[in-house]
């Protein structure tokens, strides 16, 4: 199997399609290649990204979908604070997706979710998303095996439909490892402002290890596609996690390569004869 990132001069590069990538706990480590000063480097992203989406606010063309998906523990929430946080507030919204309603599950498992797409100038971030349909769905037998074999097409075709349609989409995968997993979670049973975060069915995940990296697997090598990639970001160390992470957003920003539009020159004219 490939591993699941590789770091080149143009920054990370996303799961190829229909590639099975290993998830070792191994490809969980920071990887060689990465500036020596991590949090300047990173600095320097976000000053980037912050610039980048105020020019998109500004154009109103088009939007960014930023998915999050990771284990327990794997730095979903620090991301967004960390990462997420360079972003104008009044440009961005996130959405944590947790158990469906009985109001939702009334409805296809897509609809909460297109409710929750960004409109033009906006940045959405979903901490987790549709693809706990493929993940928690499957592992945990809340479908038959046809019912969540037949969604990875369809997200696939979701996708395109909101790519064609002028948003931007990009996929981030946190790849912790067990062994980090643990002691995170062991951190947060010590600590009374996070153990709050601790729920049995984190333990209930842990035991199905194995289990939930065959699902992922499977949902990066079916849903990594050319316009909406996957890109696997090793947790395990924080700064490498957040410079990486920084590193996609920017990329995908400047392929948006938003411009601030031109002042209208009758305005300006009218301006001009102001008293």
């Amino acid at each position: 199997m490939a591993s699941p990132y590789t770091l080149h001069r143009m920054g990370p590069s996303p799961v190829a399609p229909g590639t099975r990538v290993s998830l070792r706990g191994s490809d969980a480590r920071a990887p060689s290649g990465l500036p020596s000063d991590l949090p300047g480097a990173t600095g320097a992203l976000l000053d980037r990204l912050a610039h980048l989406q105020a020019a998109m606010y500004a154009e109103a063309k088009r939007a960014l979908l930023i998915i999050l998906q990771g284990r327990d523990a794997s730095g979903k929430d620090a991301t967004i604070k960390a990462v997420c946080g360079a972003f104008n507030p009044q440009g961005c919204a996130v959405t944590s997706f947790r158990a469906p309603s009985d109001a939702e599950l009334a409805h296809d498992y897509l609809w909460r979710v297109h409710a929750a797409v960004p409109p033009v100038r906006m940045v959405g971030i979903f901490n987790r998303s549709h693809y706990e349909d493929v993940l928690v769905v499957r592992v945990r037998h809340l479908a038959r095996r046809r019912v969540w074999q037949g969604r990875y097409r369809q997200i696939n075709e979701f996708e395109r439909m909101l790519t064609d349609s002028g948003t931007e989409i990009v996929k981030i995968c946190l790849h912790v490892s067990k062994k980090e997993q643990r002691r995170r979670l062991e951190e947060r049973l010590k600590d009374p402002e996070k153990n709050w975060k601790i729920a049995a069915s984190d333990l209930d995940d842990r035991a199905r290890w194995h289990d939930y990296t065959v699902a992922y697997r499977d949902m990066l090598a079916k849903c990594s596609t050319r316009w909406a990639p996957w890109y696997v970001v090793p947790a395990d160390d924080r700064h490498a996690r957040n410079y990486i992470v920084a590193a996609i957003l920017v990329g995908a920003l400047e392929r948006i390569a938003p411009h601030y539009p031109r002042a209208d020159r009758k305005l300006l004219a009218r301006f001009k004869k102001l008293a």
